[in-house]
């Protein structure tokens, strides 16, 4: 069953994927009204959401926020199937990397390093990048129950020079890259609440007091890798760009969770400047801290 639903949406996956760019995100809008308007996808959690982190708005600017918000995750997902056929050069001139030397700059010092992301903007074409660093490219990534649809997910994440590695091989593959002196840019995605059995930290975000990932902070102390924030912005529809901020460059001179917290803080000014590109419909406050 799960190879028939592979091959019966792969042909349609493809022939959105090499749609003309106008043509392109029409079909988005439809998308859009038919989530948005008619199937009403997860718009209670979305709600919630953005009444929760975001109390000091009234309602009509949240709905503004909501509407603006479904059109951009319509926009975000379908550009991952664009991924499928979008040539190097077309990927260059829509998203760009304001500071990629700064980072380049860890490789000259012999130092690997997590970059840690957000689902914000364009975080699927931030793996666009890697032919632009200095280092083995590794993004750590949860994988698809369906094996056909993980696949390509893999696939398509892997255009750009990207290496996918499941959670579960992080360390090791951490521990051997660092035997054998192989530097490397491992990207995490760190603002998602984590399970129940991988709590050691609490702290507000988006002023409400929540349990957070703490498995960047740790990693990067075990093997002294610096720490980078890259903070996408959508500068216009169909185009970003990426800048690269500092986090730690020597990660055990930092407390514990110091690390975990100045990331968060980068990730919450990322959120207000411009709430409706943020991931509303997943349940981030779901274990709030009474």
């Amino acid at each position: 069953m799960q190879f028939l639903v592979y091959i019966l949406a792969y042909p349609f996956l493809w022939l959105i994927s090499i749609l003309p760019f106008r043509i392109f995100y029409c079909f988005s809008d439809v998308v859009y009204f038919i989530i948005y308007r008619i199937v009403g996808y997860r718009k209670k959690v979305v709600r919630a959401n953005l009444a929760l982190a975001l109390p000091h708005l009234n309602d009509a600017e949240r709905k503004e926020i909501e509407k603006k918000f479904y059109q951009h995750m319509c926009d975000m997902f379908l550009e991952m199937i664009k991924t499928m056929s979008i040539s190097a050069e077309e990927m260059d001139r829509r998203f760009k990397v304001t500071n990629i030397d700064l980072v380049n700059e860890y490789a000259k010092k012999g130092k690997s390093v997590i970059l840690v992301a957000s689902h914000y903007a364009s975080y699927e074409w931030l793996l666009t990048i890697n032919p632009k660093i200095d280092f083995r490219g590794i993004a750590v990534y949860k994988k698809v129950a369906n094996p056909y649809f993980d696949k390509l997910v893999r696939k398509i994440r892997s255009r750009f020079d990207t290496e996918l590695i499941e959670t579960r091989k992080a360390i090791p593959t951490m521990a051997q890259n660092q035997r054998d002196g192989i530097l490397s840019m491992y990207g995490l995605a760190s603002d998602q609440s984590p399970k129940l059995d991988r709590i050691f930290h609490s702290m507000k975000f988006m002023g409400v007091e929540v349990p957070v990932h703490t498995g960047a902070e740790m990693l990067a102390k075990k093997y002294d890798l610096s720490v980078v924030f890259v903070k996408v912005k959508k500068v216009r529809r169909g185009y970003y760009e990426a800048t690269i901020i500092p986090i730690a460059d020597n990660p055990k001179d930092y407390e514990n969770f110091e690390i975990t917290e100045k990331y968060l803080r980068e990730v919450e000014k990322q959120i207000y400047e411009a709430p409706e590109f943020y991931l509303w419909t997943h349940k981030r406050w779901k274990h709030r801290v009474e």
